[in-house]
C-alpha cells in the first residue's frame, strides 16, 4: 500500500539565534521523532557524522533522505557508498553547478542517473536556485531531453524566481504542474512570489498557503499514479533558518518555525489522508 513519510529537515532545526543556544543532534532527533516525524533529511556527504546521526535514527526507527551538493559525476559516488552503508530512503541530489547549454547538463544528469541505478538507490534531482536547475524554463527544456528524469520538487523556488503574478495564471499552473508530474519527492516551504519563506501562520498569508496546498495536491495525485502500490512518497518539512526565515530588528525568527513545521505536518498528513480515503 502505497505511503507518505514525512520528514523534518535538521537544517530547520538551526535556531541562528542570540537568545537561545542551539540543540544539539540528539537533541534535535529526539524532538523530531517526539513529534511523530518519520525521518530526517540530512547531509549526506560526512560517513563520520553520518554514522553517528544513523546511530540516532536506528534508535527512533527513523528514517532519513540524503542530500549532496556534486559538481561533477565522480562526485556523487562517496555520497551512494555511505548510503549503501547506513541505508537512506533516497538522495537529493542539488546540481552544485551552473551551465548555460542543455547539452552541457546531459552527461552529468544521465551520469548520475546511471550511478544511482547500479547502487540501487533512488538519486532525486533538486528543483533548487543557483544550481543547474535554477530556472523554470531550463528545467523544462531538460525534461524535454530526459522524459525520464526524477526530479525533488521544491517548487518554492520557482515561485520567486518567475515571481508569478497573483492570481497565478493557467499557464503558469501547467508549467508547475509538469514539474510536478516528473517529482518523486518533496520539499515543502510556502514561498509568496517575493519571499522564499513566509510565514504559515499568519492569517493574510493563507491564499499562498492554499496554492501551495493545491499544487502539493497535485503532485500527490500524479505521484501516486505513477509510483509501485508499496512505493512511499517523502516530504521534507523545511522551513530554513535565517536568511531562509523572515527576522525582525532583533535578528530573530518573526515566528515559530518548529510550530509552523508541526502545521505543515498536519496539513500533508491531511491532504494525504483526503486522497487516499476518496473512492
Amino acid at each position: 500500500m502505497q505511503s507518505l513519510l514525512v520528514f523534518q529537515s535538521l537544517w530547520a532545526m538551526e535556531l541562528r539565534s542570540s537568545r537561545r543556544p542551539e540543540p544539539t543532534l540528539e537533541e534535535s532527533v529526539a524532538q523530531i521523532a517526539e513529534a511523530g516525524f518519520d525521518g530526517v533529511s540530512a547531509h549526506w556527504s560526512d560517513r563520520e557524522y553520518v554514522r553517528r546521526l544513523h546511530a540516532l535514527l536506528s534508535h527512533y526507527g527513523l528514517q532519513a533522505e540524503g542530500q549532496c551538493f556534486p559538481k561533477t559525476i565522480d562526485d556523487l559516488k562517496p555520497v551512494l557508498e555511505i548510503a549503501a552503508e547506513f541505508g537512506v530512503h533516497h538522495i537529493c541530489l542539488q546540481p552544485d553547478i551552473r551551465l548555460r547549454r542543455i547539452d552541457d547538463c546531459l552527461p552529468l544528469l544521465e551520469g548520475w542517473k546511471r550511478l544511482g541505478e547500479d547502487a540501487g538507490i533512488p538519486v532525486f534531482i533538486e528543483t533548487h536556485r543557483d544550481r543547474m536547475t535554477t530556472d523554470l524554463f531550463f528545467t523544462l527544456d531538460l525534461l524535454d531531453r530526459l522524459p525520464d528524469l526524477r526530479l525533488l520538487g521544491d517548487i518554492s523556488h520557482f515561485l520567486v524566481g518567475r515571481e508569478f503574478a497573483w492570481p497565478v495564471s493557467e499557464e503558469n499552473h501547467g508549467m508547475i504542474h509538469r514539474i510536478l508530474d516528473s517529482s518523486w519527492a518533496f520539499h515543502g516551504r510556502v514561498a509568496s512570489r517575493e519571499q522564499v519563506q513566509i510565514e504559515i501562520s499568519y492569517p493574510h498569508h493563507q491564499p499562498w498557503v492554499d496554492l501551495f496546498l493545491g499544487w502539493w495536491e497535485y503532485g500527490f495525485r500524479s505521484w501516486r499514479k505513477r509510483a509501485a502500490a508499496s512505493d512511499s512518497l517523502a516530504f521534507v518539512c523545511e522551513l530554513g533558518p535565517k536568511p531562509y526565515a523572515i527576522t525582525g530588528r532583533d535578528g530573530e525568527d518573526s515566528t515559530d518555525r518548529w510550530g509552523e513545521s508541526l502545521m505543515l505536518q498536519r496539513y500533508v498528513r491531511d491532504l494525504w489522508s483526503k486522497l487516499t480515503t476518496e473512492p
